[in-house]
């Protein structure tokens, strides 16, 4: 019985954690799961030469810009590179108005396995990860998917 317990506790804390994030992105600025209550967080791995990757930064960019002040985040993490400056230069060269982390095992391991690039983890205003999605995403795709959510709650 209290094998059961302890297993019931420790799969609890495994849950709780798995769904917490601590991030340090480019610029020294630490992003936590737990600081971004009451958003919408959306965690992008990607990279440089990953072409889906590339294909859905313009509408990453787009959701930040409209809604940074209002309702969601948007951090990217960028994976497999060789140089951090050249993530960095390729980022400005892309016009990406977000945070970028640059990535590496240990920050993947917050969120689980990642099983392809790119891959997005949505986090809800509790701080709850709802959904994520291996291959690219839209704009649209997130907004329906966040005002579906809120017309539920009505």
């Amino acid at each position: 019985m209290l094998k059961r317990i302890l297993l019931g506790i420790s799969l609890l804390l495994f849950v709780v954690s798995a769904s917490a994030f601590t991030l340090t992105d480019s610029k020294g600025v630490v992003h936590t799961s737990d600081s971004y209550k009451g958003k919408w967080v959306l965690v992008n791995f990607w990279a440089t030469w990953c072409p889906p990757c590339l294909e859905e930064i313009p509408d990453l960019i787009a959701l930040h810009e409209k809604y940074r002040k209002t309702k969601l985040e948007v951090i990217g993490i960028a994976m497999d590179y060789q140089d951090p400056k050249q993530v960095l230069s390729f980022a400005d060269s892309m016009f990406i108005s977000y945070p970028i982390v640059l990535g590496d095992s240990k920050i993947a391991a917050q969120f689980g396995r990642l099983q392809g690039l790119p891959t997005s983890y949505l986090y809800n205003p509790e701080g709850k990860l709802v959904a994520y999605q291996v291959g690219g995403l839209t704009k649209k795709a997130v907004e329906d998917y966040i005002n579906s959510k809120a017309a539920n709650k009505k």
